[in-house]
């Protein structure tokens, strides 16, 4: 399948599928309260989106391949940001591994885009 826009990216599908599930994770009980952490997850969920399509507008795949390292990077910090969210009991076991494995499948997917840009 050609790619002709930045929709048609497997990554950018399942990093906004991570942003809606963080989102409705984010609105419930003391986790809305958390300003701090709920922004926090939120900036970085989003940008792992923003950033898969920003690449996708540059001129080179080298560039792009850029921004899908810092996708990369944001999906791994809202990871880490989980477990702050799971220590701090925020969120179940259960949710705490659905949003984890979501921001896996997102990495697997960045990383696997990433190689095919480069010709590996």
């Amino acid at each position: 399948m050609k790619i002709e826009k930045f929709e048609d990216i497997q990554s950018w599908q399942k990093a906004r599928e991570l942003v809606r599930s963080t989102y409705q994770v984010t609105n419930k009980r003391d986790f809305a309260k958390d300003y701090g952490l709920r922004d926090q997850i939120r900036r970085a969920s989003v940008s792992v989106m923003s950033n898969i399509a920003e690449g996708f507008s540059r001129q080179t795949d080298k560039e792009f391949i850029q921004f899908l390292h810092v996708a990369k990077g944001s999906a791994s910090e809202v990871q880490s940001q989980l477990y702050v969210a799971l220590d701090l009991k925020y969120i179940s076991e259960a949710t705490f591994k659905q949003l984890y494995e979501l921001s896996e499948e997102t990495i697997r997917l960045i990383s696997g885009f990433t190689r095919y840009l480069r010709g590996d």
